[in-house]
């Protein structure tokens, strides 16, 4: 069936339109999720983070993913149900709605994380008509920069809402949003839009470990940099993230001076051929030796580089969040962002960094911004990315606003 209706309805959870509060007492969640892999990027490292918080708060989690059960064979940490048959972009899992209908009793609400694959429909197949409500984190996805950037599956997109994505939207308890500007832009993207809108605080951990160990840790991974100042790209490598546009601005404003920091672009990228393009840009465009492509980097490697590194940078089209942006403004790194990072006017407001257009133009006023800058100003600026991300993104008040937002809807 086809929804013809061009109007577009939303509600707005407040306060006092909200049901009755249950009484505070430890909640039973589910949360389901096309995958858990770290290589996905930022929406599954904050399922993975917030979890852990919310266990250490006395909540029961447990997560079902569509991936195959030798994923996570070696898994101690978390409850994971790994029901996938087959790797697939989809994860068409039969076994996931058999699976719901026979545990669903056990959860007080079960969350959805994403769109446009099995984890949403088959949660909805499941469990309509019961009294077991669903939230949906769309993480993004109902962006209109997809529109743009991929008009053909724009179509295939609305197609699938048309036949399934809107009723599973629709049916929800409410759709979950990490930030007002992610509302906002969700509005206009696809047609019948009816659904019941919450904004839920959003964040990660404060990074764990010794940050000595974790500095050392990646000076030994990268010994070329342990000397040398850097600005640092740490993230999936996706044609929406901007590299190209933070490449050629680097080029332009830092990558001829004799004392400019190098550039580091880590992170793991799907498309060798992609991959390729980007580097053949800097080799052509900056000068020998400035840029670093160390691929992807975890645990305390990661920490260090994130620690080790001038600013962190991320020039993207399109970002409902960035979880690591959060990440760097932990470790007390002001952030050099593009206004499609959805919490830009956060960051700006609290002088943790700077923001501009997502264009070469915009990087390039980004990095020059940053360049002007003494080293007073510097350190002024990475307090106040520290201070910003403890006022507004630090887990315990995620996972916090996560579980009365779930209360909320309670029967």
């Amino acid at each position: 069936m086809f929804y013809r209706s061009r109007e577009t309805k939303c509600r707005v959870a407040e306060s006092e339109s909200m049901p009755t509060v249950k009484p505070d007492r430890p909640v039973k969640l589910l949360r389901i999720t096309h995958t858990l892999r770290s290589e996905s990027g930022g929406p599954s490292e904050s399922v993975r983070r917030s979890t852990m918080e919310l266990l250490r708060l006395g909540h029961h989690v447990e997560i079902v993913a569509l991936d195959l059960p030798q994923d996570y064979a070696e898994e101690s940490d978390l409850t994971i149900h790994a029901l996938g048959l087959t790797r697939s972009s989809y994860g068409k899992t039969p076994q996931l709605e058999t699976w719901l209908k026979e545990n669903r009793s056990r959860f007080d609400a079960v969350l959805v994380h994403g769109l446009w694959q099995y984890q949403g429909w088959g949660t909805y197949r499941a469990l309509r008509n019961t009294d077991t409500p669903y939230l949906v984190f769309p993480h993004g996805m109902l962006d209109p920069w997809f529109r743009r950037a991929y008009p053909v599956k724009h179509w295939k997109k609305q197609i699938y809402w048309w036949l399934r994505e809107y009723r599973v939207l629709r049916s929800a308890a409410a759709i979950c949003f990490t930030c007002a500007e992610e509302r906002r832009l969700a509005r206009g993207s696809f047609k019948p839009y009816r659904v019941n809108e919450r904004v839920v605080s959003y964040g990660t951990a404060d990074p764990a470990g010794d940050s000595t160990s974790q500095v050392a840790a990646w000076h030994q991974f990268c010994p070329e940099l342990k000397r040398r100042p850097y600005l640092l790209y740490l993230g999936r490598i996706h044609s929406k993230k901007g590299v190209e546009l933070l490449l050629q601005a680097y080029a332009q404003v830092l990558g001829r001076a004799s004392d400019a920091p190098a550039l580091v672009i880590a992170g793991p990228c799907e498309s060798e051929a992609y991959l390729d393009e980007l580097k053949a840009l800097a080799t052509r465009i900056c000068p020998v030796g400035s840029v670093y492509w160390p691929g992807m980097v975890k645990g305390d490697v990661k920490w260090g580089a994130m620690r080790s590194c001038e600013a962190f940078c991320l020039t993207s089209h399109q970002e409902n969040f960035g979880i690591a942006v959060a990440e760097a403004l932990a470790c007390g790194r002001p952030v050099l962002i593009s206004r499609q990072v959805n919490i830009w006017r956060e960051v700006v407001d609290d002088g943790a960094g700077f923001a501009e257009e997502n264009t070469v133009q915009g990087a390039v006023k980004l990095l020059r911004a940053w360049a002007e800058l003494d080293v007073t100003a510097r350190a002024e600026m990475g307090r106040l990315a520290r201070a910003c991300f403890l006022r507004r993104y630090e887990i315990r008040r995620a996972a916090e606003s996560l579980v009365e937002t779930v209360r909320a809807y309670l029967r």
